[in-house]
């Protein structure tokens, strides 16, 4: 054995050269270490730290709800005697959404945290100057950085963005907002009348989402209130279907009205997620039974329109006819069909009308709607789908090829609605769908995707040879311009359109969640890493566009380039949706994982209920 050292002997030779080593491999493991192992964002916890983290102050204190008229108390014009109930039993064991992710290397977490701390910087940004100028309000300007009305006056940002707040882990910020929204007055609003879907998934959604995550009775308390409110624009018609628009001092006083004569399908079906999840919650059947109502209709109606399978955009609700001859999966429908494999997933599958509502209408949308682009180089372009709108005479569907960022959540759908009710070419679709939306926003010159824009579509999906003589002809078609050369080429010019693109219609970004929306879902379900890269060029693109001094304003036009100064005006969804999904994608896939959560149509998520088997919570 080695000779014990005296105390104060001085070290050898080969003990100097072996403590060196030691210090030099416990630096560079330091190193390694530091930038390597550590994590760069501080909130890189598991969801279920999380949760622990940003719950352990709920419903510590009381807090003053600040409502002066009880929506309970209001009266009822068409009282409803039986209820169509909740349905009962387990929940089915419904197959699993999410990807099954292997364990990160460290430089793939390394560069996924330090692309999720800035989309927090930049919410946190935008935050701290609607916190300052705009507290309580609707919206912020982002260019005047004043306060604006826009949805009832209940500070439809506050609500919104209550849940982005908790998830991206800002404790202080989301408790201070959780006393704002206790404050909110629903018996008062400076508005006559009010959008009852809008309010539905902007407001009653964000009260609901916020409650699922923290548990903070307050919320379910505002939802309730706001609930009620909501549930006079039913009440008030003599068939219990919505309004389009609710009279508020009409439903204080018990003022009946039949229902509209014209409302659109979104606003007529789009209701169900978030009085489903309330009935949920609460365990009242009569927040179920009126969106149930109205969800029987459309099955009783779905294959009796002129495209049977879809819904056109305009329901006469007085009536209960289906007769119009447009069709379309964006703008004024989108979130009716969005909500057909969603309410599988939130009713945990034990109401099959939605199943069939989603297989009925998808294959129609495969059908007639989605389209492939010609494009000059046939690689890519066999990759890709866009869906368009569609008209009926006599016998003649015909496709008008316009896309529109409102339908880049298409892709989303599709790939959540094949996981749920398993169907490989849904999840196909989905992928084909999300890399349109790419490809539009790559094909700009700021990097971001027109709101609305004309492509030449091809007559087959599998072959689509390029031709330029097709494209050139098109173009002059919609610019209504005689047909000769010099227009057409003095019309790319002008127009920066790039090859395969016929028209853009309207050249605004909104800052609209719907692409980065459908990515965040296309990579969770298939785990494909260039989804990452996609999304951190569409977040860089967005705000190197949209920023202002003291937020992000909507874009005038997506080809200038450099980006012109942004627009005075901010929507609540920047908060609530876009910068939230940008924010999940850059997450661990456990952060709001979709075999637990589904979202609602402005990027809320509701707790899915889950089967005895599974092991895992429920209602």
């Amino acid at each position: 054995m080695p000779r014990r050292m005296a105390p104060n002997q001085p070290l050898s030779r080969r003990h100097k050269r072996n403590l060196s080593y030691a210090f030099v491999v416990a630096f560079v493991f330091a190193i390694v270490y530091v930038f390597n192992g550590r994590p760069g964002d501080p909130m890189a916890v598991s969801f279920v730290q999380h949760e622990a983290y940003m719950n352990d102050r709920a419903n510590t204190h009381d807090i003053v709800v600040g409502d002066s008229y009880d929506w309970r108390t209001a009266p009822f014009v068409n009282t409803i005697s039986d209820y169509i109930p909740l349905p009962v039993g387990t929940p089915k064991k419904l197959p699993k959404v999410q990807f099954d992710f292997p364990p990160e290397t460290s430089s793939q977490r390394a560069k996924r945290e330090a692309r999720r701390v800035a989309v927090r910087q930049e919410f946190q940004r935008s935050w701290e100057n609607y916190r300052t100028f705009a507290w309580g309000q609707d919206e912020l300007a982002p260019i005047t950085g004043q306060g604006a009305e826009s949805f009832g006056g209940w500070g439809a940002t506050l609500v919104d963005a209550l849940d982005t707040l908790w998830i991206m882990g800002l404790k202080d910020d989301f408790y201070e907002a959780v006393e704002a929204v206790a404050a909110i007055d629903f018996g008062v609003s400076e508005s006559v009348t009010i959008s009852v879907f809008e309010t539905t998934i902007r407001y009653l959604g964000g009260l609901l989402s916020a409650y699922d995550l923290s548990h903070e009775k307050v919320l379910l308390e505002k939802a309730i209130q706001l609930g009620e409110m909501l549930y006079r624009a039913f009440d008030t018609t003599p068939n219990n279907f919505p309004l389009d628009r609710l009279l508020l001092e009409n439903a204080k006083n018990k003022s009946g009205s039949n229902a509209d004569s014209s409302i659109c399908f979104a606003a007529l079906g789009s209701l169900t997620m978030e009085f489903t999840r309330l009935a949920q919650v609460t365990q009242k059947n009569k927040y179920y039974d009126v969106v149930a109502k109205v969800t029987n209709f459309l099955d009783r109606a779905q294959n009796e329109t002129n495209i049977p399978g879809l819904f056109p955009i305009w329901i006469n609700a007085y009536r209960e006819t289906i007769i119009g001859t447009t069709f379309t999966a964006g703008a004024m429908a989108d979130s009716s069909y969005e909500y057909f494999p969603k309410m599988v997933a939130l009713l945990g599958g034990l109401e099959p009308i939605y199943e069939k509502l989603w297989k009925d209408s998808s294959a129609m949308i495969d059908k007639h709607m989605l389209f492939r682009p010609m494009l000059p180089d046939t690689e890519p372009g066999k990759d890709l789908l866009f869906s368009g709108d569609v008209t009926i005479t006599g016998e003649d569907v015909k496709l008008d090829a316009e896309m529109q960022h409102l339908t880049c959540f298409i892709g989303g759908m599709f790939a959540l609605g094949g996981r749920l009710m398993p169907d490989q070419h849904h999840v196909d679709l989905g992928a084909k769908l999300t890399e349109g939306c790419i490809y539009a926003y790559a094909a700009m010159p700021s990097g971001i995707m027109p709101e609305i824009f004309d492509i030449a579509s091809c007559a087959s999906r599998t072959s689509c040879p390029w031709n330029v003589t097709s494209w050139e002809e098109e173009v002059l078609s919609r610019s209504g311009y005689n047909k000769e050369h010099a227009d057409f080429e003095g019309i790319l010019e002008k127009e920066k359109l790039p090859p395969g693109f016929t028209s853009l219609r309207d050249k605004r970004y909104l800052l609209r969640p719907e692409a980065i929306e459908s990515v965040m879902i296309m990579y969770r379900i298939t785990g494909h890493e260039e989804y990452l890269d996609h999304a951190w060029d569409m977040f860089t693109s967005v705000v190197r566009a949209t920023q202002t001094p003291f937020a992000n304003g909507q874009v005038f036009d997506v080809t200038a380039d450099p980006p012109a100064e942004p627009e005075n005006k901010m929507e609540s969804f920047w908060f609530g949706e876009t910068l939230k999904y940008f924010y999940l994608v850059f997450s661990p896939p456990d952060m709001i994982s979709l075999d637990e959560w589904v979202f609602n149509t402005e990027a809320h998520p509701f707790r899915r209920p889950e089967s005895r088997k599974t092991g895992t919570r429920g209602n």
